[in-house]
């Protein structure tokens, strides 16, 4: 049964993903290589990265510690405040 996502909730789950992805590959692995070093399957890290997969936070774990980063720079990111300054998310 396939769970479905409000689009606000579609859109946090593709940056989550893209953000996942982003520092997959700045430390050049392939999904495949994040997956062996995760101990998760490498269908669920591709899914995860389009946004197609809602993470449990023990995955979340798994996934941080593979790419030896935290769950904190997971979530981090970019915005404009209202002057157009650029400044990490709370």
């Amino acid at each position: 049964m396939k769970i479905k996502y409000s689009p606000a909730e579609q859109q946090y789950l593709k940056r989550i993903g893209s953000k996942i992805r982003t520092i997959r590959k700045e430390k050049k692995l392939s999904q495949e290589a994040l997956a062996l070093k995760a101990k998760i399957d490498r269908t669920y890290i591709g899914g995860v990265e389009r946004g197609e997969r809602n993470l449990s936070i023990l995955n979340l774990k798994k996934i941080s510690s593979a790419l030896e980063t935290t769950i904190p720079k997971i979530f981090d990111e970019e915005r404009e405040d209202d002057e157009g300054t650029k400044r990490v998310a709370p």
